[in-house]
């Protein structure tokens, strides 16, 4: 379950052959992928920054420092959530990135529930929320222009956060490289290219351009074009698409939705995303002749398609971008002691708006084993279930935009009617309405294997974020101000307090203490911490637990959940994760 390229010999001994092709689509290494992706303009690839702009503070140093914990490669926003999550759990860290400062470039456009909770983990949530539309989903439209549905939260607020939140990712980079620049735990340097990299049992060493740069681990969060993927010699497996979409931001713009609203019309299949502040995205699928991802859209082409919502003119044009879209996923995402995120591990259609959160979600995933790694709670073996619990539900993602791109945004008329009627007839039927209003098709998150024990529907899921009263403090918080970002040990109706007591030891082995947590109506007189319900919430997401203990990791998900009759074997089995005796091999 744990095997892992930690301490294997340099990179550069160890070959990465190109694979042939798979079912779907071809493996290619990173300069293959450079080169194609030379020719496109993807909405999610950095670009050159203004060399006039000025550098941000912390990125000139006369004497600059040369060893890190962890240096990352790329300050886009999953490299600088990355820095952040990191500096928040005690890791000096450093961020290498060839622009010159924070792109201006409005591509990621959409937010969801999951990514802020991650960034709460930060203490960056608040700074956040100030920069989204607290947005309530999707709506969808059919060949004829009217509304077939709108796909929304299962539960609105389970995670503690508005759902899916559009933004401007200038506005998101500026503040990440912000708290960034303020942080005693981070060095930012723009304007440094990462040239080469070698590797041993111990420490990666970054070639820049301004000198060496000595780590114990090394994170690529570089992009589509990643500069550490091609020198690792990785490869990636999937497809380019050959359709033509038009990105169009635009500001002075009238729509105050909270919802993105996709145009199932084959005739001109097309997106409208409301931001903050008058901000809009329009995106447009464009047919032969109209352009391609070399060309810059002429603006006659951007008034006729945007026209018939709104009159534009040049100067409320933000951006405009003709671009084709990949689905292509990494082979490996570790390689020794360096790791690939974000772009760099995975590349997706826009229809489901989870590129960038995908991206989150690995650098959620990966910060906190590092953390506990560093700091001796964890065996170093563990940190091969990065690749083990992400790259699965990432591909699994990927898979899901595609499939939603050719149903939603087909040119096929007759394959479009036959789209809508299905999904009328569905709706018609509670179970059908449930499947496409709460998004039921998308991939759920659930980790089989990895840093898990045990199986089930409620092991290996994020637990949700509902209010509960805290009665040793006597306030209503989210359950994450309670239990923290570290492990957390809960007993769910557990009333017998002996058997409360013989979890004690297992809780100290994972930093923590026993809390006890009540759906049932009831408020244990005891000396330990209490949480209770107070409006459903607790109830909701703990209510297959009565009765059981729940292991929570530090990203919130549920590494094991035990009755009291098992908690021998349990408690047996848990602590071989940590550093203190050997960890289970697969």
């Amino acid at each position: 379950m744990f095997d892992s390229n930690h301490g294997k010999s340099p990179i550069y001994q160890k070959s990465i052959p190109i694979l042939r092709d798979t079912v779907y689509g071809s493996r290619r290494t990173s300069r293959e992928i450079r080169r194609e992706a030379a020719m496109d303009t993807h909405p999610t690839e950095p670009n050159q920054a203004d060399p006039n702009h000025a550098v941000p503070a912390g990125a000139d140093r006369t004497e600059p420092r040369r060893r890190f914990d962890v240096a990352l490669c790329g300050a886009g926003p999953v490299g600088m959530t990355a820095a952040a999550l990191l500096a928040a759990r005690g890791l000096d860290v450093v961020v290498l990135e060839r622009r010159l400062r924070t792109s201006d470039e409005p591509k990621a456009i959409s937010i969801d529930d999951e990514a802020l909770r991650i960034y709460q983990q930060a203490g960056l949530a608040d700074t956040l929320l100030e920069l989204i539309v607290p947005g309530t989903g999707t709506r969808y439209y059919g060949a004829d222009g009217r509304p077939l549905f709108d796909a929304r939260a299962t539960v609105p607020f389970r995670l503690g956060f508005p759902f899916k939140n559009p933004f401007a990712q200038p506005d998101l980079e500026r503040a990440l490289a912000g708290a960034l620049a303020a942080n005693p735990r981070v060095d930012l340097r723009f304007g440094t290219e990462v040239r080469a990299l070698t590797q041993d049992a111990d420490t990666v060493t970054v070639s820049t351009t301004s000198g060496d740069v000595e780590a114990s681990y090394l994170l690529g969060c570089d992009g589509g074009r990643s500069t550490v993927r091609e020198l690792l010699g990785g490869t990636m497996t999937g497809r380019s698409h050959p359709d033509v979409w038009l990105v169009v931001d635009a500001l002075g713009d009238h729509h105050v939705e909270r919802f993105g609203m996709h145009h199932g019309d084959p005739e001109r299949p097309h997106v409208i995303i409301p931001g903050l502040g008058g901000r809009c995205r329009y995106e447009f699928r464009l047919f032969e002749g109209e352009g391609e991802p070399t060309d810059t859209p002429p603006f006659d082409l951007i008034h006729r398609l945007v026209s018939r919502y709104r009159e534009i003119t040049p100067d409320q044009v933000e951006r405009a971008v003709n671009y084709r879209f990949h689905g292509l996923v990494a082979d490996d995402w570790q390689v020794g002691r360096c790791f690939l995120l974000g772009d760099a591990a995975h590349m997706m259609p826009p229809f489901a708006g989870q590129g960038l959160n995908s991206g989150i979600r690995d650098a959620g995933n990966l910060a906190w084993k590092l953390a506990e790694v560093f700091h001796g709670r964890l065996d170093p073996s563990v940190l091969a279930t990065y690749q083990t619990e992400r790259r699965p539900h990432a591909a699994a993602v990927v898979r899901s935009s595609e499939q939603l791109g050719r149903v939603v945004m087909t040119t096929s008329p007759a394959l479009a009617r036959r789209r809508d009627a299905r999904a009328r007839s569905a709706l018609a039927t509670p179970a059908g309405r449930e499947f496409l209003e709460e998004m039921r098709y998308r991939p759920a998150h659930h980790y089989r294997t990895g840093l898990v024990t045990g199986d089930g529907p409620d092991i290996g899921v994020p637990l949700g974020q509902p209010r509960v009263f805290d009665v040793r403090t006597h306030r209503t918080v989210l359950l994450d101000e309670v239990v923290g970002d570290g492990w957390a040990l809960l007993a769910v109706d557990i009333t017998d307090e002996d058997a409360v007591a013989s979890a004690d030891g297992l809780a100290a082995t994972f930093g923590t203490d026993v809390v006890l947590v009540t759906v049932n109506g009831t408020m244990p007189r005891t000396d330990r911490r209490v949480l209770v319900d107070v409006d459903g919430g607790l109830a909701r997401e703990f209510g297959s637990y009565r009765g059981r203990f729940v292991l929570l990791r530090p990203d919130h998900f549920v590494a094991a959940a035990w009755g009291p009759d098992q908690h021998d074997a349990v408690a047996d089995a848990l602590p071989r994760w940590s550093a203190r005796t050997p960890a289970p091999t697969a």
